[in-house]
């Protein structure tokens, strides 16, 4: 069987182990004769350790995947999609004040196209809201919310607040599936594509 390459701008392992269950399910779909493998690299974002808005978390997951491929090509190194994930907050203007989320994205190219997906969102209480929009990072509030050490590294914010339903990789995973999906989908997206010519 053919191995094809799949590298992620991240080496923290709720991200890396997202996007390897991702691409157990729908590895298949995307090519049958090749068994795919992940491979992290550490890469800046660009962005602020928390991004606070949609277009910042957007902009984060593509520039590490678009700053991964630049690295990769920089040392010879081949890869047939190149991941990019950013998580933070999303600020919703609701009358005179806000409501604030929690989401994850991701961006995935091949080189030539990428595309965008996302975990959906979860709201944050507006105390942990307001500690990060002054400052603190998300990483750091959360732990001291929950009273625990090194929680991004294990359910993150989103286990603390979904009580374990949805952890920190579990958002990460939906963001690559949907991500990827008009690769692994391509069918169904070219046929919609002709259908609106």
């Amino acid at each position: 069987m053919k191995t094809g390459r799949i590298a992620v701008g991240s080496t923290r392992l709720p991200k890396l182990n997202a996007v390897r269950d991702a691409v157990i399910a729908f590895g298949s779909m995307l090519d049958p004769g090749v068994m795919f493998e992940v491979n992290g690299y550490e890469v800046e974002s660009g962005v602020s350790h928390t991004p606070t808005s949609r277009a910042e978390l957007m902009q984060g997951a593509r520039q590490r995947a678009e700053a991964l491929a630049v690295q990769l090509s920089s040392i010879g190194e081949l890869s047939d999609f190149f991941v990019g994930v950013e998580g933070g907050l999303d600020l919703v203007p609701e009358g005179n004040s806000r409501r604030v989320f929690l989401e994850s994205w991701a961006y995935v190219t091949d080189g030539r196209k990428g595309y965008y997906g996302s975990s959906g969102s979860i709201e944050i209480p507006d105390a942990l809201a307001t500690e990060v929009l002054q400052g603190t990072e998300l990483s750091e509030a959360i732990d001291a919310y929950a009273g625990a050490v090194g929680i991004r590294d294990g359910k993150g914010a989103w286990g603390v607040l979904s009580g374990n339903l949805v952890t920190r990789q579990e958002s990460f995973r939906l963001a690559a599936v949907t991500a990827f999906a008009p690769f692994y989908n391509a069918r169904m997206y070219q046929a919609a594509t002709a259908a609106r010519a």
